[in-house]
């Protein structure tokens, strides 16, 4: 079987099975999860034992320090992905519910209410969590998942999706509820993307070159960002405590997510030793600071030219930037930001609205690390991927936001004059 056949096969399999799970009680799916989750506590050793052949390989590929942390799966973020499938396990079924209901003159009473979407296709790299994430949020909303992985963690995803498969169909569910791709060749890509007849939402997760890929050949709709390009903006109002608090977590937490901080952005009031004392606290931390000629004085920063801002670095690298305040700041992120996440750390409730109100990023924060950008800390559980598109969904792409909806019409022998 060739791969678009191959491909075609799992898109047959997964309609089916959504038909099925657009149906199961919240009940069966819910203990669905848990048996899944049982099973990947049960084969803890095999997973960890499959991703320390995929840390091999990669480091023998040469993938950076932060490609092989994005890729890595320890016992710590084994508890975190067991804990992620509990709780969506625990959320409000997304399925079913009503959003409004009225009553017409002509008698008719009517009622929008959720309804899966179908299949969504999942095309990701590097980070085989999204394995479990995407097919236990797919499963919560009564839709059925074909996941592409990426050839780096081609193993530890499959062991992890043979354990969740291994728990849903204790419960009865089809096997075909989560496939994954098992082939790592790039043609399966193209064959997800043409797949219109099968798959109704594609939601890539992964580097520029593939999310442009999919942008511009899906024939479905996707949800996706292009580039996590975050902003920290230190105002001239900002706790100089809590700027450095935040702005080194921002960066430094996890240097190879899409919630980390690529551009500190430091406003002109801020008193030159306030403004150096950042740049240290980034430097000890052994990130390399790019920055404008204000701050370029302190030792150890390299000078920064126009091509460092705007730039994804998802490494221990950051720009810094001067502006003139919150304006400034505003500027600076409309040119050069990606519409992901971008923070203000101020104590000015005037300028926070301001900051607010002119940027138009998935995610605002104040005085918070960027990196809270997350499904899980945004209590959804986990997430299929960040959204940063105006049309359905937007920010972390939870279980509700996996629905579409439906409207159901009663009448008594209505009919229109």
């Amino acid at each position: 079987m060739d791969t678009l056949d191959l491909v075609r096969d799992l898109g047959k399999k997964a309609k089916q099975a959504s038909s099925v799970l657009a149906i199961a009680s919240c009940e069966t799916k819910n203990k669905a999860l848990e048996r899944a989750r049982e099973a990947i506590k049960k084969n803890r050793s095999a997973i960890v034992k499959a991703n320390g052949e995929d840390l091999r390989n990669g480091s023998r590929k040469g993938l950076s320090a932060a490609m092989l942390d994005r890729l890595e799966v320890t016992l710590d973020r084994l508890d975190d992905i067991e804990n992620s499938i509990s709780n969506i396990a625990q959320q409000p079924d997304p399925v079913g519910k009503v959003l409004a209901a009225w009553d017409r003159p002509s008698g008719l009473k009517i009622k929008r209410v959720t309804t899966p979407l179908g299949v969504i296709g999942v095309i990701f790299e590097s980070r085989p969590n999204v394995t479990i994430d995407a097919s236990a949020l797919c499963l919560k909303a009564g839709n059925a998942s074909i996941l592409r992985g990426g050839s780096d963690s081609f193993h530890t995803s499959k062991e992890l999706h043979r354990c969740f498969i291994e728990g849903i169909v204790k419960e009865g569910l089809p096997s075909a509820a989560s496939q994954l791709v098992p082939t790592s060749e790039r043609s399966a890509v193209g064959a997800m993307l043409g797949l219109s007849e099968f798959i109704d939402v594609i939601v890539p997760r992964g580097g520029r070159s593939l999310v442009e890929r999919v942008q511009q050949e899906a024939r479905v709709p996707v949800f996706a960002h292009l580039e996590g390009i975050c902003h920290v903006y230190v105002d001239k109002d900002a706790d100089m405590d809590k700027a450095r608090r935040v702005v080194v977590n921002a960066k430094t937490r996890r240097t190879g997510i899409c919630g980390a901080a690529e551009c500190l952005l430091i406003d002109e009031g801020v008193s030159y030793e306030n403004g150096a004392t950042l740049v240290l606290e980034l430097l000890e931390k052994g990130v390399e600071v790019r920055t404008d000629r204000k701050y370029s004085t302190v030792d150890g920063t390299v000078t920064a030219s126009d091509m460092d801002y705007g730039k994804e670095y998802l490494d221990s690298i950051i720009a810094v930037k001067t502006v003139s305040g919150v304006i400034g700041a505003i500027e600076h992120i409309k040119r050069f930001g990606s519409g992901h996440t971008d923070a203000i750390i101020t104590e000015n409730d005037v300028t926070t609205e301001r900051f607010f109100n002119n940027l138009d990023s998935a995610i605002l924060m104040k005085n918070a690390s960027t990196q809270f950008a997350d499904g899980g800390e945004f209590g959804m559980g986990a997430e299929i991927g960040i959204a940063t598109g105006k049309i359905h969904a937007r920010g972390p792409v939870g279980a509700e936001q996996l629905v579409s909806f439906k409207y159901l019409v009663e009448g008594d022998g209505t009919i229109r004059p």
